[in-house]
């Protein structure tokens, strides 16, 4: 950011400040009520925009709680073309349901996953169509105070941290650092695989969390790649820098093409795509960007290129942390 538009960016910042102070300041006061629910539901989000991992924590947990408990996945659908519920199925697109529904949908097909602005509304829909429904996972809905979500895991990027950062546009956080206090557990996302124990007690000197929250680590995880050539890499995602500096430890040579987060291409970018991918042996993409192309007019020799990469996540003291989440789920099933 220049410095003239630092001049600009600092009031800007203050104004949104305190308009998010204001409206948790009413929720908090009670003045505008949040709404419970009767089944089992585990928040996933963040304070920052985008860029923390929440997809991939999604899909942890998915994995963690799919073969005993009866789960389904709630989404906003960001960017998506239709209104209202809508419930993954065979006819699905991006364009549907949004980018990262339509990825968990392609990844876990037995799950339902399903997409409503009006998280409490979708979730009792959900549980018309699935009366055995025993958890929901809320995939970034960290600020949205309507409904009373039961366990909130709150993420933060290991470089850039909640406590260091600032709100929009200044920074990138869209809500207030106060509000951590509202989750269950932390987790610092995108460490390092290498991180010491002097590293992970700097980063909870600098959190200094209270005593009913855990705090864990994680780290993202690619899957090797063996093809041989000179790879093009596409990405249309929030900080792609990982994954760029994965795929140049492999490919020294490789070449990036960078879009803004949830980009869709258009007819002419994707001619031109066409056009440069036919001088590199394959093209790399991730599994968000790969669920917007597949359904784009794109030509059966650019197809046969496309390789997605997966990003998965590790995370420290696993067995605590499921532990937590399943003794969640049990007890509140229990209740009911």
């Amino acid at each position: 950011m220049n410095t003239i538009q630092s001049i600009f960016a600092a009031p800007i910042s203050w104004l949104y400040g305190a308009a998010v102070w204001v409206r948790n300041t009413l929720y908090g006061e009670r003045l505008v009520h949040s709404h419970g629910v009767t089944v089992p539901t585990i928040c996933v989000g963040n304070l920052a925009v985008g860029g923390t991992g929440k997809t991939p924590m999604v899909e942890y947990l998915v994995s963690m709680l799919s073969p005993k408990y009866r789960v389904a996945v709630l989404s906003r659908g960001y960017r998506r073309h239709t209104r209202g519920f809508v419930l993954a199925d065979a006819s699905s697109t991006a364009l549907t349901i949004g980018d990262e529904p339509m990825q968990i949908h392609l990844h876990f097909p037995d799950v339902p996953v399903a997409v409503c602005k009006d998280r409490v509304h979708g979730i009792k829909h959900l549980q018309r169509l699935f009366p055995d429904l025993q958890c929901v996972i809320l995939d970034d809905a960290f600020q949205y105070r309507r409904l009373h979500a039961g366990f909130n895991i709150l993420l933060t990027a290991a470089d850039c941290l909640y406590v260091d950062d600032h709100y929009l546009p200044w920074g990138r956080l869209r809500d207030n650092v106060s509000q951590s206090l509202r989750a269950n557990v932390v987790v610092v996302t995108k460490c390092p695989p290498t991180l010491t124990p002097i590293q992970k007690r700097i980063l909870d000197s600098k959190l200094n969390l209270p005593t009913y929250q855990h705090l864990y680590f994680s780290s993202v995880c690619y899957p090797p790649i063996t093809e041989k050539g000179n790879p093009l890499v596409l990405t249309g995602i929030a900080r792609p820098e990982y994954l760029q500096d994965y795929i140049r430890s492999l490919y020294p040579n490789a070449t990036f093409l960078t879009y803004p987060d949830h980009h869709r291409w258009s007819d002419d970018e994707l001619q031109h795509l066409e056009q440069d991918a036919t001088y590199y042996s394959f093209v790399l993409t991730t599994d968000k960007d790969m669920a917007r192309l597949r359904d784009m007019n794109i030509s059966d020799s650019l197809r046969a290129k496309l390789i997605p990469v997966s990003v998965t996540m590790d995370i420290s003291e696993p067995d605590l942390f499921r532990r937590q989440i399943t003794t969640y789920v049990s007890e509140n099933n229990r209740k009911h």
